[in-house]
């Protein structure tokens, strides 16, 4: 075998050997499209299969952002395709994400039911295929409702008569669904969850009603029957309005407590207590005001208000004037027929008067505004209060010593143009309205900081503890360096002695041995000196000029020597 891959590699060389640079080239391009098709082959093959959310692309950006962000939240990984086909991993997902869609209403009315049920749409309705359309139909939304996490088994019934000839005679659709909550779900008194699985049902069913439509839970319970959720839902509105006004009062709080305790500091504002009334009931309002017309708006730049203003404008006048001279006038009736006038008339006949009259109308306009509003809800009354403590200071004796204990703190309260400053200050940050009954209290009752200022106390007893252990220790350090120091010298100096009385011995041994050669050379005798006499008697001269320099060393030489000895 292995001869057969030499010959195969030898003719391959060979042949490699006879083509030219092009042939070459060509071959290379080949191995490396092949190479190419292979890898982008085995790519596309370990591709995860996917499934899409709906077979509708949606097109409508804001709506598909709504979708993947929700996506997103559920920590859902998909894929978003160019033509807008949003797809998941698998089918299962897909049928919760869709259900968890529609609960939120997040789903498009672009997509048709039948989409996102996950059903293909029959366009064909006959006879014989009905059987199949409602078992399909029953299939596919009994497995879209067990997707949802809320509910632990389905059975739906569907009822689809034939249909009449006569509209009047037609018997509707009805769908009746025996629903078993899951465990910790809250579907038998939450009303959106409800309704939308009722629009589920409704959607996947053509010609379903509402009113057709019967829910029910594994007790028995009619979870359609809106009525008894009244109490339900009265409870959840009360909660709602409550953590509004508890959201409000937060808010206040926050303003209240650092526009303070920036001032103040932190510790000293304290006991801040908001109560904030509002009024959730709905009210519409229709008013009319009538105000005066502005001829000369106010000019700000000056101290006082020179704005012009009158009640009224003339829109239309009118004056009449008449005079009357001479004989009064005494109209009589037709010929034949006796006078109209009152007999009291009749006497002016032949009078002579003036009468003048005089009458002027005039239509003014007024300045009016009409307001129509629904108030819901309406700001109460607001109740504030808070307290702000003094200052504390530390008290000394003549000496500038701290004095401790219960005498050695000074409290100093917050004075009155701080205390108006803070009210000011307070009313404004929550909109003060004297009319509507609001209260704003600032107080500077002395907070007990005896517990506080026992631990000051204690703090600097550990301190004065702790300089005076130093101190100590210092003082101890210092005698224990002085004690070394007289030590240090009173051993040189007797090192210094000893080592003075070791040369003395050493001169007089030299003098002696000396002396000894000098009679022995005296006398004619032969001195001969072994070489370790030699050796020992420049060791005693390198000693002798080596002490003069290096005292210590050489003295602990001579010792050595002298134990040798």
């Amino acid at each position: 075998m292995n001869e057969w891959f030499k010959k195969l590699l030898d003719q391959t060389k060979a042949l490699w050997a006879k083509w030219s640079l092009v042939q070459k080239i060509i071959l290379i391009g080949i191995i490396v499209v092949v190479i190419g098709v292979i890898i982008a082959v085995s790519k596309i093959s370990s591709t995860p299969t996917t499934y899409p959310l709906f077979q509708t692309a949606i097109t409508d950006e804001n709506a598909r952002d709504d979708i993947l962000f929700r996506l997103d939240q559920e920590n859902v990984e998909y894929t978003l395709s160019t033509t807008g086909i949003i797809s998941v991993k698998d089918k299962s997902t897909a049928r919760r994400l869709r259900s968890l869609l529609d609960q939120e209403g997040l789903i498009p009315d672009s997509v048709p039911a039948w989409d996102w049920l996950g059903m293909e749409q029959w366009t064909t309705t006959d006879f014989e295929r009905n059987i199949n359309l409602r078992n399909s139909v029953v299939t596919e939304l009994q497995n879209h409702l067990k997707a949802q996490s809320d509910i632990s088994d389905v059975n739906v019934v569907i009822s689809m008569p034939e249909k009449s000839t006569f509209t009047a005679d037609q018997t509707p659709v009805s769908a009746s669904v025996v629903i078993t909550p899951a465990p910790g779900s809250d579907l038998s008194i939450n009303r959106k969850k409800v309704l939308a699985i009722k629009k589920d049902i409704r959607s996947a069913v053509a010609g379903l009603k509402d009113e057709n439509i019967t829910i029910l839970d594994n007790n028995g319970n009619d979870l359609g029957d809106f009525d008894g959720m009244q109490d339900f839902d009265r409870i959840s509105v009360i909660e709602k309005q409550q953590k509004l006004i508890a959201q409000l009062e937060s808010k206040y709080r926050v303003e209240v407590l650092s526009s303070l305790q920036s001032i103040f500091g932190s510790d000293r504002v304290r006991n801040l207590n908001i109560k904030i009334d509002m009024d959730m009931s709905e009210k519409t309002i229709d008013s009319t005001e009538y105000k005066p017309i502005t001829i000369k708006a106010d000019n700000p730049d000056t101290s006082y208000d020179d704005s012009e203003l009158k009640d009224s404008l003339v829109l239309s006048s009118e004056t009449v004037t008449k005079i009357s001279k001479g004989t009064v006038y005494n109209p009589e009736g037709p010929a034949g027929v006796e006078g109209q006038n009152p007999v009291v008339y009749s006497d002016m006949s032949n009078t002579y008067t003036l009468t003048e009259e005089k009458g002027e109308k005039v239509n003014n306009v007024v300045n009016s505004t009409q307001t129509s509003e629904i108030k819901s809800p309406e700001m109460g009354r607001r109740t504030v209060s808070v307290n702000i403590d003094g200052v504390w200071t530390r008290n000394y004796d003549d000496k500038g010593n701290v004095i401790l204990g219960t005498e050695g703190w000074t409290f100093e309260p917050v004075s009155d143009e701080d205390l108006t400053a803070a009210i000011s200050l307070v009313q404004d940050a929550v909109g003060y309205d004297r009319s509507r009954g609001d209260s704003v209290t600032v107080t500077r009752i002395k907070i007990d900081r005896t517990a506080e200022h026992e631990a000051a106390d204690e703090e600097f007893r550990k301190k004065e503890r702790l300089q005076s252990t130093i101190i100590y220790i210092c003082i101890g350090i210092a005698a224990v360096l002085l004690a070394f120091i007289v030590f240090r010298f009173i051993s040189r100096e007797v090192e210094r002695k000893r080592r003075l009385k070791e040369e003395a011995i050493l001169r007089q041994h030299q003098m002696e041995r000396e002396k000894t050669l000098w009679e022995a050379e005296q006398a004619g005798m032969e001195v001969t000196m072994s070489i370790e006499e030699r050796e020992r008697a420049e060791l005693q001269e390198t000693a002798i000029a080596m002490a003069k320099e290096h005292p210590e060393d050489i003295a602990m030489l001579i010792r050595t020597w002298l134990t040798e000895e």
